[in-house]
């Protein structure tokens, strides 16, 4: 995320979030250059494994020969999001939105202090409970609920009930925790197939089935708010030539200048015409009033 007002010479934030246990890290950065990125993903590897894969944007931070060698070095496949496609990293995209709603009700006024504010914001996030895993992100990694200061400084009964000193008892009490911490992973597991059934089952209700073959012509929807400077100009440009359907509605298109590239089908519509004239519609604002 980024740039932000620089706060002891930060101006980025690199998040990573695991998909299972939810369990978030996040960094301020200086800059977004392959050099940090690959600082920020070694520790990583070294507390919590190497993951199996990581899904970045197509930022050059993480497109870059560098970045590729660290990952191959690693035995991390790297996959990109779609374009255009924020739905691919959509846990991602609440985590972000989030915690720039935690930064903003805790800094100061001139909004300077947000690095320092950074672990407080993530230490909210490890220890709330997430619904599509049923608990918190920290007793999923740690195998125990986390103690709050706030619990022990007013000597809370769930603090005193579960507070033993007895070394073995601690002990052996642990070392059972750790035991269940399998079982803890499985049940997660299962409840965040439950949850993803569900919103797939509500989302897949929304849309509208549309089918796709190769060679169709299509018109595709542009998001990127920036380039539209004329509020009567269309946001559907095209037409575009289909040459490849994949799985999952993702379709390939050719364009008459330029290489093929991929979208999400739910971006693009059939298009039944003749080619769009490339008119050039003015601003109102541009036009003369009649006296």
């Amino acid at each position: 995320m980024g740039p932000f007002l620089s706060s002891r010479g930060n101006r980025y934030i690199l998040v990573a979030v695991d998909y299972l246990s939810k369990w978030v890290e996040a960094k301020a950065l200086p800059t977004n250059d392959a050099r940090v990125v690959v600082r920020f993903f070694k520790p990583l590897f070294a507390r919590f494994e190497t993951p199996r894969a990581i899904i970045s944007d197509r930022g050059t931070y993480f497109c870059n020969d560098k970045f590729a060698k660290v990952m191959s070095k690693y035995g991390v496949t790297h996959r990109l999001a779609i374009a255009y496609h924020p739905q691919t990293s959509g846990q991602l995209e609440i985590l972000n939105r989030g915690l720039k709603h935690i930064l903003e009700r805790t800094v100061d006024e001139n909004c300077a202090s947000w690095s320092e504010k950074l672990e407080d914001a993530l230490w909210a996030f490890r220890n709330a409970y997430k619904t599509p895993i049923g608990c918190m992100p920290y007793k999923l990694v740690y195998g125990k609920s986390c103690h709050l200061p706030i619990e022990l400084e007013h000597k809370a009964y769930w603090a005193l009930k579960h507070a033993n000193f007895v070394f073995k008892t601690v002990g052996d009490h642990r070392k059972l925790q750790l035991n269940e911490l399998n079982e803890l992973h499985d049940q997660a597991y299962e409840n965040s197939l439950i949850y993803k059934e569900k919103t797939k089952k509500f989302h897949d209700s929304k849309i509208k089935n549309r089918i796709f073959n190769v060679g169709d012509r299509v018109l595709l929807f542009n998001s990127c708010l920036k380039i539209f400077s004329g509020k009567l100009k269309t946001r559907w440009s095209g037409p575009f030539t289909i040459t490849k359907v994949f799985p999952y509605g993702t379709v390939e298109l050719s364009q008459p200048e330029g290489p093929n590239f991929k979208v999400n089908g739910y971006r693009v519509k059939h298009y039944f015409g003749r080619d769009i004239p490339q008119l050039v519609v003015p601003d109102l604002q541009t036009f003369l009033m009649d006296k």
